[in-house]
Formats: C-alpha cells, sequence, structure tokens
C-alpha cells in the first residue's frame, strides 16, 4: 500500500543513479531529448499547457508511451498540480508551459513550491535564441522573474546541455533541502540534432548538501535533553520531507518529550498520543502555546521559527534554549539565536541522538512537566460551539473526517478560515495525508493541488477542504478533474464572503467590512453541474452527515455546497504582534491592536 511505501521508505538523501535509456546513441530532435530525458528521471506524469514555443516538444510527447500528460485549464493550475504531486508523494512534480504569459501564470505555484521545500521541475519555453532580449513576442526573462522563489534555474542556449541540465536538475529538486528547478529552453532547441546520451551520474562541486549532523553538536544536544525538565519538540514540516516521523516519536517516547506540530507538519506525529499538543502559534492550540513559551528547551526538528509560529519574536519562549536540527545551514539562526546548531538530515540526526541518550542512560525528568501540560489542555481544550439550527465549518470538518475514517485518506485545502479549521480538527493518520499551502498561503490552491495528489495516489480518498473565495481562483480546474475522472470531492464551506479577512476586519477594524463580503454567485451546484460533476447543497445540520456521506459515495468528482454562517471566527487566536501565550477568546482580541488616527 502506499502509506507502507512512503512510511518505510529511506530518507531522500541521495540522488537515484540512472540507468541506460533505451534511446541512447540515437540521433534525435531537441524536443525528443527532453521527452528522453524525462523517461530516464523515470517521470510517468506531466502537468501542463500548450503554446507556440513549445509546440515542437509536445509534437514528441506524442509518441511517448511512458509519460501521462495532464492538460491544465491554466497554467498555475497546472503548477499547483505538479506541487500536489509532490506533495502526496515526495517525488518531483513536473510541469511544462509556453514562454511569456505561460511562463509567468506558473509564478505563483513555484513560490508555494519554493516557500514550502516542496521537490518541482518546470520546464518553459522560451523565443529563438537570437531574439532574446528584444522584446519578441510572448517573451519573458522566467529566469530573472523567478531568481528569488527558485532553487536554481538553467537558461539553456546548446541543445547538448539539455540532458545535463535535466539530470542536474532533478538531483538539485530532490536533495537537500527540496524546492523547485527551473529550466527554459528557446524554441530553437528543440528542433536542433544531437546524439542522446543520457548522464547516470551528478557532479555539481558547488552543491553538497549536509546530511550528516556533526557529532559534537548531536552529543551536545542530548546533553541538553537529558538535563531539561520542561522540553518541547516543534516539529515542521522537514521532519516529513526526510522520513523522520519514527525517529521523531522514538525521542518523544524515550524523553516523555511533549511534541507541537506546525501546519506542514500535521501527520508527523499522531494525533492521539499523550504526548501530541497538536499546531502551535496564531491559531494554534492554546496548551501548546503555552507550552512553547513555558519550556526551558526547545528541538526544533525541520522548522523554521514562523512568525505564524512564534508571534511576537522578543517574547517567544524567552527562558528557553534552543537545538535546531535543519538540513539547509541558512535556516539556523535565521529567526532565532540558536544553542546548539545542527545541520543534517532530520532522519540521522535524529537517530543519532537516541543513540547517544541511550549511552547517557538517561532519565526522563518531565514527568511533573507533563502534569502541567495535562493541566493546561484541561483549562483550555481545543473546542468549538454548539448549534442545532446553523451548519458550524468545525463540525463540518469533523464529521467529514469520521466518515472517511476507514479510508486511506488524503486531505487538501485552500487558504482562509477553512485552512485553519481543517488543521484543527481533522485527525491526520499518516504523513502526506494533509496537503495545503503554509508559507505562501495561496488561494486557488486546493483545488488543482488535490487533482495532484489524486492522480499521485489513485486509490486514496481525496477531499478538498475549500472556502467560496478559494475555490472561484481556479474553479475551471474542475474541467480537469472531470476529463481524467478522478474522483475528488470537494467540501465547500461557504460562508459567502472571504472569511479570514473578514475575521480580522470585525476584531481589528470595528466591523468596517471593506470588500469581504460576496455576492451568492455563482451557484456552485449549476458550476458542478455544468462541469459534469455530482452536485449537492445542504444548510440543515440535521442533513450534513447524509450530505457528506452521499458526497463521499459519489462515482466521480462531487462537491458539496454546506452553507455555513458568515460570522464564525477561528478560535483560539493570537493577535497579530502578541505573544503566543496570549491566545484569547474572541471578545478580548480586540484591543490588541489599536485603530488607525481615521479610524479613531
Amino acid at each position: 500500500m502506499f502509506t507502507e511505501d512512503i512510511n518505510n521508505a529511506p530518507a531522500l538523501c541521495e540522488h537515484a543513479v540512472i540507468p541506460p535509456s533505451p534511446k541512447e546513441g540515437q540521433t534525435l530532435t531537441g524536443a525528443q531529448v527532453i521527452i528522453a530525458s524525462l523517461e530516464a528521471e523515470g517521470v510517468t506524469t506531466l502537468f501542463g499547457y500548450p503554446g507556440g514555443t513549445v509546440i515542437a516538444i509536445y509534437d514528441a510527447l506524442y509518441d511517448s508511451e511512458q509519460l501521462h500528460h495532464v492538460l491544465a485549464r491554466h497554467e498555475q493550475g497546472a503548477a499547483f498540480e505538479a506541487g500536489g504531486y509532490a506533495r502526496a508523494t515526495g517525488k518531483p512534480g513536473v510541469c511544462l508551459v509556453t514562454s511569456g504569459p505561460g511562463a509567468t501564470n506558473t509564478v505563483t505555484g513555484i513560490a508555494d513550491a519554493y516557500m514550502d521545500s516542496v521537490p518541482m521541475i518546470i520546464i518553459t519555453g522560451q523565443v529563438v535564441s537570437g531574439s532574446i532580449g528584444s522584446d519578441a513576442f510572448q517573451e519573458s526573462d522566467i529566469t530573472g522573474i523567478t531568481m528569488p522563489i527558485i532553487k536554481h534555474s538553467y537558461l539553456l542556449t546548446d541543445i547538448n546541455d539539455i540532458p545535463t541540465a535535466i539530470h542536474k536538475a532533478f538531483h538539485i529538486a530532490t536533495t537537500g533541502r527540496p524546492g523547485p528547478v527551473l529550466i527554459d529552453i528557446p524554441s530553437d532547441l528543440a528542433s536542433a540534432t544531437m546524439t542522446f546520451h543520457y548522464p547516470t551520474e551528478v557532479d555539481i562541486p558547488s552543491y553538497k548538501p549536509n546530511y550528516k549532523g556533526h557529532a559534537r553538536q548531536i552529543k551536545q544536544a542530548a546533553k541538553l535533553i537529558a538535563d531539561s525538565k520542561r522540553p518541547v519538540l516543534y516539529v515542521g514540516g522537514g521532519t516529513i520531507i526526510s522520513q523522520a516521523t519514527g525517529e521523531l516519536r522514538e525521542l518523544a517516547e524515550r524523553g516523555q518529550i511533549p511534541v507541537t506540530t506546525t501546519l506542514m507538519a500535521k501527520g508527523a506525529f499522531p494525533y492521539a498520543h499523550p504526548l501530541a499538543l497538536g499546531m502551535p502559534g496564531m491559531h494554534g492550540t492554546r496548551y501548546a502555546n503555552m507550552a512553547m513559551s513555558g519550556s526551558d528547551l526547545i528541538i526544533a526538528v525541520g522548522a523554521r521559527f514562523s512568525d505564524r509560529v512564534t508571534g511576537k519574536k522578543g517574547t517567544f519562549a524567552k527562558g528557553a534554549k534552543v537545538i535546531h536540527i535543519d538540513i539547509d545551514p541558512a535556516e539556523i539562526g535565521k529567526n532565532r539565536e540558536v544553542d546548539v546548531p545542527i545541520v543534517g538530515d532530520a532522519k540521522g540526526v535524529l537517530a543519532g541522538i537516541v543513540d547517544e541518550l541511550r549511552k547517557l542512560d538517561s532519565m526522563p525528568l518531565t514527568q511533573g512537566w507533563l502534569a502541567q501540560i495535562d493541566d493546561w489542555r484541561g483549562q483550555h481544550p481545543l473546542r468549538h460551539p454548539e448549534s442545532d439550527t446553523v451548519i458550524l465549518p468545525e463540525v463540518a470538518i469533523e464529521q467529514v473526517d469520521a466518515l472517511s475514517h476507514d479510508r486511506d485518506a488524503i486531505f487538501v485545502t485552500e487558504v482562509g478560515q477553512h485552512q485553519m479549521w481543517a488543521a484543527q480538527f481533522l485527525q491526520t493518520r499518516r504523513p502526506r495525508a494533509f496537503i495545503t499551502s503554509g508559507g505562501l498561503g495561496a488561494m486557488g490552491f486546493g483545488l488543482p493541488a488535490a487533482i495532484g495528489a489524486q492522480i499521485a495516489v489513485p486509490d486514496a480518498l481525496v477531499v478538498c477542504i475549500a472556502g467560496d473565495g478559494s475555490l472561484q481562483m481556479n474553479s475551471q480546474e474542475m474541467a480537469t478533474a472531470r476529463v481524467n475522472d478522478l474522483p475528488i470531492k470537494v467540501l465547500l464551506l461557504n460562508n459567502s464572503c472571504l472569511g479570514m479577512v473578514r475575521q480580522w476586519q470585525q476584531l481589528f477594524y470595528h466591523d468596517r467590512f471593506s470588500q469581504t463580503l460576496l455576492e451568492d454567485v455563482p451557484d456552485f451546484v449549476k458550476l458542478g453541474e455544468a462541469y459534469g460533476w455530482h452536485a449537492a447543497r445542504v444548510s440543515d445540520p440535521a442533513r450534513l452527515a447524509a450530505a457528506i456521506a452521499d458526497m463521499l459515495a459519489a462515482d466521480g468528482p462531487a462537491i458539496l455546497d454546506v452553507r455555513v454562517a458568515r460570522g464564525e471566527l477561528v478560535l483560539p487566536m493570537v493577535a497579530p504582534g502578541s505573544s503566543i501565550e496570549e491566545s484569547v477568546a474572541a471578545r478580548n482580541v480586540a484591543p490588541a491592536i489599536r485603530p488607525t488616527s481615521e479610524e479613531e
């Protein structure tokens, strides 16, 4: 099964050695070389949208028996679909688009992958080599445009560089801290010819990610953990990328260390484990934030001390020492001063710390600390209101979670209030089963990412939790799902507003709802039917469970328009600029930010 493959696979530390291509030694056009190179890398799925500068590549794709192409309805959709594919599998997602607007339409998807460390290969067509820089028709400097949001990029000028560039791109995208790599190919290279030779190894002297943490620092970390009385494991998405969830659990249980998992790490630690604290930060559990604030040692694993986690940085965990484990040296010390920095792969580093703790024969000193956290948990449980008259969004999420409990479910979210409710109330049961746009927070992500995830894991139940604002940003991808017979389900929490921005306007801007209240347009049931989806609407709480069950049982893609109250808030919440231990109820949040002089 997919779950077993993911959990038992080794950490992705080395790019695979490529066996010889069956097309080795043949005379191929540049376009054929691109397709043969992707085949050599083991790519089976390609997301894209054709155009003038990539016609020759699409012509070569016509003859490929290995590559399945998914025709998106917008290049941004293609990029998000490739990202969803990568997030569901850990394998690089690949997308192919034309030059100019085709390339620039992928920028948001590239930025999303960069922020969340998602391996992606973006191949863009470019105008002919001699016209670059002349403002030719559909020319854009896509390598320059994406420079701040790309792990690496190539603008090719010689057909003979295509195989090496593609091989290096896959190596760079999937090793060290994963990320997107862009290859820009002028259209004249596609029609030139060469004798095809695909490299079986890669050598990039300037790129040598460090996987093995320094032994002395690992010993220092183990000593700090052994002596700590109030430790907290602060776990980020790098733990899932490293496939270090087994080592994480071993360390937590051996040291009896409570574990808080960020939005990107949801599923890295069992949700029902006694040591699990849930999500920290702005919309995290109160007891997770209080534990972080009261800790004497924070063990950060594959996390970056995001502002959404730390709140006011000057007051964040002031009394705690910090061990920071990350494969990217640029992250260590960037947002928080560190006592023990460990650059390396989380899987190996955590295993090394556990080994050192065994040598120290240390006993957990955390009994009183865990009792204090249990007391906080009892005082401040994660809960929501109850209603017999309106559907509460939290209840809808709890019910879709319960009704999919016996299936291998992957939940994908759009961005907004529904995203935070999903993070709070979904009981994610394995890594890579919760897919969301974390660092960038890109509305329009969820539907195409769900398409990519469904293609990647065809036997899984893929459910996209969406809001009516986000869904409309890439609703054209409903056609992609229908044409490809993808049985994704969309649970639409429809409050006829841009919920998260409206929430801030309510709490911090005196109910001045500027441009956040949406008309009841479109009719999502009719929209779904127009795209050939199963579509229904529910507004009665008594009908909610049956409506969700019908959606999940539908043969093919289905959307359920769930009407929820416009004024529902995501709580708890830490007000912007506040310390995370000040996570409070709505009635106490409003004074935290003073109005502007104009509002006064």
